[in-house]
């Protein structure tokens, strides 16, 4: 299979995930992971023109806008969400969620996310994570900051093309006493209404420092049920900083997540956990990455679960010589193997701060890609990408017709979906050089 890459614009990345084709999406919807939602692009397409997203400029009355993330669930179907600035207090911009469907192929009008207002006293909130298994059939996570100043843990669901009231993660502000506070970083859906979300809060604090750690909270036909600490992460995290990073589910009550503990050397280790029937297990180490990780800093990026049990993992560790190096590692049939350097990667990665997997999207067990960035000798930032077959990974390379584009020496794979039994696409930043950042799209054919 051949990387063919075009250029974009910043807007046209947007485009390219509300035009997803049919077969990337049912990839999504199956739990490919929140990186895999963002960036399905059209297999064969023909790119649009990028448009404002409608309504968008009437809300952002402060000039600065942001997209969290974009999920579709049919080439036509898709929801967005992210923050905009509705105005300025005294001290500072006033931060406000909103979220925006495309329906029958028309992008609708961006809106403030139902009952965000009451919520963000604190006027600080942004929707992170979107997953659309459906259409017009939604859930979103992000944050908000309540009165106090504390950040807090949002999640809103679409049911049949309507938005529902905003709340808070039940059960995270129990979990959350300090300061940085609570987020949802990853969402996934495996049906409407059945869906998990992952991030992380600040627990009590212990002479005067706050220590993070990591939950999931669950939704089951439609309600969400109560946060939860990760099972396992107190006793891995023993230097007080644990996150979820990314969730993908394949059914309700099957998921799997991923992020970063802190041990209290410290020393900052990768983890999986594995959410069977609507129990999550114990947190663990990722087998392996123990001994690759010399200099104490890994985490998991990425996840993507085809079937129960039936997962691959991506992430980064530090090597001996301080150099970030991008590594994977695939669940079957529920046990997990070794972590493994993506082979390929070392030989492209010739500086510091060196190489990073970002984002995984399998198509079938055995069958991935995977896409970041690693640092060429000239010290220049370059994007790669991956690709595994029937369960052996090939060498990284870089991204086609990236070299050309990157002029200025910052180039970035950032997301990935694959078909299943089907072709991948991916889309990342570059700069040009006139130090511009600019978005390129890839397939495979």
């Amino acid at each position: 299979m051949r990387w063919r890459a075009v250029m974009m614009t910043a807007a046209a990345a947007l485009g390219a995930a509300a035009t997803a084709g049919a077969a990337a999406d049912a990839g999504a919807a199956t739990g490919a992971g929140a990186h895999a939602t963002v960036s399905a692009a059209a297999q064969g397409g023909t790119w649009g023109t990028a448009a404002e997203i409608p309504g968008s400029n009437r809300l952002n009355h402060g000039g600065t806008a942001t997209i969290g993330t974009v999920s579709c669930a049919s080439s036509t179907n898709c929801g967005a969400g992210g923050s905009y600035t509705s105005g300025f207090s005294s001290t500072a911009p006033i931060l406000q969620a909103f979220v925006v469907n495309k329906t029958a192929n028309i992008w609708r009008r961006a809106a403030e996310v139902p009952g965000t207002a009451a919520l963000n006293t604190g006027g600080n909130a942004k929707i992170n994570a979107v997953s659309c298994p459906g259409p017009g059939d939604c859930t979103a996570g992000g944050y908000y900051t309540d009165s106090a100043g504390h950040q807090q843990a949002l999640v809103v669901t679409e049911t049949g093309g309507t938005w529902g009231t905003a709340e808070e993660a039940p059960g995270s502000a129990a979990l959350n006493a300090g300061s940085p506070g609570a987020v949802i970083l990853s969402v996934s859906c495996s049906a409407a209404g059945d869906c998990s979300a992952g991030g992380q809060y600040a627990s009590k604090t212990v002479d005067g420092i706050a220590t993070v750690q990591a939950f999931v909270v669950n939704e089951t036909g439609g309600t969400w049920g109560t946060a939860q600490e990760v099972p396992g992460t107190a006793a891995l995290n023993g230097g007080g900083y644990a996150t979820v990073n990314s969730v993908s589910c394949t059914s309700a009550g099957n998921c799997t997540a991923g992020g970063s503990y802190t041990t209290s050397t410290p020393v900052t280790q990768a983890f999986i956990a594995d959410e069977t029937s609507g129990t999550w297990g114990k947190a663990r180490a990722v087998p392996g990455s123990a001994a690759l990780n010399k200099r104490g800093l890994a985490q998991i990026n990425s996840v993507s679960c085809t079937s129960a049990g039936d997962c691959t993992a991506a992430g980064f560790y530090l090597d001996v010589s301080f150099n970030t190096q991008a590594f994977v590692v695939s669940e079957s049939g529920g046990t997990w193997g070794t972590a493994e350097e993506i082979p390929g990667a070392a030989a492209l990665d010739q500086g510091s701060p060196g190489a990073m997997a970002v984002a995984v999207s399998c198509g079938a067990p055995g069958d991935c890609s995977v896409t970041g960035s690693y640092t060429d000798g000239s010290g220049l930032q370059q994007a790669f990408v991956a690709d595994q077959s029937s369960g052996s990974w090939g060498s990284a390379e870089e991204v086609p017709g990236t070299a050309a584009l990157n002029g200025g020496g910052q180039a970035v794979a950032q997301s990935v979906s694959c078909a299943p039994a089907g072709l991948c696409n991916a889309v990342g930043t570059y700069q040009n050089v006139k130090l511009n950042t600019q978005v390129f799209a890839v397939s495979q054919s």
